[in-house]
């Protein structure tokens, strides 16, 4: 299908950006989406089995994982170590094999796929779906929270307007040195041409058939999953930024899911607020 310059700049500018490059991905890999929607059906099936009783808190925290143990060990730490104390982790290893070293704490639960499926998303519906909780919290394994995260997160959603609440991030190099802080209020209309909420920063009141976008995308594919989320969720919800740093998101160059560019890499940027 063959679309004018025109009709493209005009979608552009009336849609957005983002929302036109997803409708587009949607249809060219119908398939493919619909393949990984099977797989993990089959993987919450298998895994339900596993689970006599599911975990069940306040929040359940979303954990994926492939590979990163290190990292995967910050980012369980800094999830118990949160001031708030009812919570489920849940991690879903991608079919890594490398979840060793994790704290002994009845709060944790670790599941692993039966195959590497190279998608965040599927793997943080896994945890969603074998989970019970009213608020939900994504944490990717090279990432870790400070300790008040949840408990301003959850304050943000106390009044009920809201159904999704995100902080600020502060993104740093392996070496400790400062990228940015990425943080600034949403705007839908603005969000459906950019990105910058980070889902490391998320926390939503669970609703019924919520998910993440369970397609492995290809790196060269954009939006990712965690733009489809907020901007879905954002349809029907208030989303409500909450200008507090409460996340330290690593860059690097061996990011699974992220490529980054010299300049992130070897240069500071500026600050968003």
């Amino acid at each position: 299908m063959s679309i004018s310059r025109r009709v493209k700049d005009v979608l552009r500018a009336t849609v957005g950006r983002n929302v036109l490059a997803t409708w587009w991905w949607r249809v060219r890999y119908f398939s493919a989406q619909r393949v990984s929607a099977r797989f993990e059906d089959a993987e919450v099936a298998r895994l339900a089995r596993t689970l006599p009783n599911p975990p069940e808190a306040m929040v359940t925290v979303l954990v994926a994982t492939y590979k990163r143990p290190e990292g995967l060990r910050k980012a369980v730490h800094s999830a118990l170590n949160q001031t708030v104390r009812d919570i489920a982790v849940v991690v879903v290893d991608d079919g890594g094999g490398q979840t060793d070293g994790l704290p002994d704490d009845p709060r944790l639960t670790v599941l692993t796929l039966s195959a590497n499926h190279i998608s965040c998303g599927l793997s943080r519906n896994v945890a969603m779906r074998l989970s019970r909780s009213p608020y939900v919290a994504v944490l990717d394994d090279d990432n870790t929270w400070r300790p008040e995260h949840l408990e301003h997160a959850l304050a943000g959603l106390a009044d009920g307007s809201a159904g999704l609440v995100y902080t600020r991030v502060r993104r740093v190099r392996p070496d400790g040195s400062e990228v940015d802080v990425l943080g600034k209020p949403f705007d839908r209309r603005a969000h459906a041409d950019d990105s910058w909420v980070d889902a490391n920063s998320l926390v939503f009141r669970r609703r019924p058939g919520l998910r993440f976008n369970p397609w492995a995308r290809p790196r060269s594919v954009h939006p990712k999953e965690d733009w489809e989320f907020v901007h879905h969720v954002s349809a029907k919800h208030t989303v409500r930024y909450l200008p507090v740093t409460t996340v330290e998101y690593s860059v690097h160059s061996g990011s699974y899911f992220s490529d980054w560019d010299a300049d992130a890499l070897g240069a500071c940027t500026e600050r968003v607020t």
